[in-house]
């Protein structure tokens, strides 16, 4: 190489930086050139091909019609649909249509799993994903994400039970979220660490932006629902007015289950949705989004816990089923069971 031609040492780091996308991280996971590579490098592209139009899309709330708002429809959780989740349940499905990796999807917002015929005699993996999670946060502009998981095809399903998924969240093969906020980022586990990329809308691609991501052993920061303080348990009460007399700690809450986890990972600290007095089982959805976290907290060396039992150890008894989640850094967990064991 020349001089001519020749970069200096910052330069090449960021050159390096710049060319490795999400799908060229994928494989280089694997360091071989097998079919399992090539087929998770493609899915993962998939994945973030619909986190890219769904971060367009948002990014005209307000300007056109469909974004903001709600459709007048009530899904299988009970809950009113708005018009961003049914528009991002779709993109999911659309991006891996014909696409020969997927055979069959699972939302939060559809009753049963989305079968793809055409997909399954060569299509090797299930994807569980909740399209748009904090929903309720899109009308007034604040940051929500998408959660998914990956998990090895089990048969062909074709009555729509999905008993194969009815399995603890110890055989998901991968996991991740996208966080929509001031800028998109994409963050995944293929059971070799954790890591962050953030999509550079000057060229569409999401770029390698921190890599093997490891969760502090204790923050300061504790993340729950307070409007709730009244309906829980008595031994969740006590620990926050625990954390209440003690001086440091930060209360951070969004409303947005993938930003306060965003934020937990990378500050430490501790995220709580437990249940509540009439729904012990709490809120949030062991597929879709509680065993997809913990399978990326145990990555990054954090532990997720229902309180009494590790979250990846749940076994659902149904494909909608929910879970209290207490989720983060190890020392700010041991804390919360210390008092739910007393």
């Amino acid at each position: 190489m020349t001089d001519s031609t020749r970069l200096n040492p910052a330069e090449e780091i960021v050159l390096g930086r710049d060319f490795m996308t999400l799908s060229q991280h994928v494989l280089s996971q694997f360091g071989t050139f097998s079919t399992e590579s090539y087929d998770l490098s493609a899915l993962m592209g998939r994945i973030g091909l619909a986190g890219k139009t769904i971060a367009r899309h948002l990014s005209r709330a307000g300007l056109v019609e469909n974004v903001l708002g709600v459709t007048g429809e009530v899904n299988v959780q009970g809950e009113a649909v708005k018009n961003m989740d049914r528009y991002a349940n779709r993109i999911f499905l659309r991006a891996f249509e014909q696409s020969g990796l997927i055979c069959r999807l699972a939302s939060e917002e559809m009753e049963k799993p989305y079968y793809i015929p055409e997909n399954c005699p060569i299509g090797r993996y299930t994807l569980l994903y909740d399209p748009i999670d904090g929903s309720s946060n899109i009308d007034v502009n604040l940051a929500i994400g998408s959660i998914f998981s990956i998990r090895q095809q089990e048969g062909n399903d074709e009555s729509g039970e999905a008993l194969d998924l009815l399995q603890s969240g110890r055989k998901q093969i991968g996991a991740g979220y996208i966080l929509y906020g001031t800028s998109t980022m994409l963050v995944y586990s293929l059971g070799n660490g954790v890591h962050a990329f953030t999509l550079d809308p000057s060229i569409g691609e999401f770029i390698l932006s921190q890599e093997n991501l490891h969760i502090p052993t204790k923050g300061s920061i504790y993340s729950i629902n307070e409007g709730n303080f009244w309906q829980w348990e008595e031994p969740m009460r006590e620990y926050v007015r625990h954390l209440h007399c003690q001086s440091g700690n930060t209360a951070r809450y969004s409303g947005a289950l993938v930003a306060d986890f965003h934020r937990i990972l990378f500050q430490g600290g501790v995220f709580l949705y437990p249940g509540t007095v009439g729904h012990l089982d709490g809120k949030l959805r062991l597929l879709y989004e509680s065993a997809p976290l913990a399978y990326l907290i145990e990555q990054a060396g954090g532990r997720a816990t229902t309180g009494t039992q590790e979250i990846l150890d749940v076994v659902p008894k149904e494909l909608h089923s929910r879970t209290p989640l207490i989720i983060g850094s190890l020392e700010n967990v041991k804390v919360v069971e210390s008092f739910l064991q007393k």
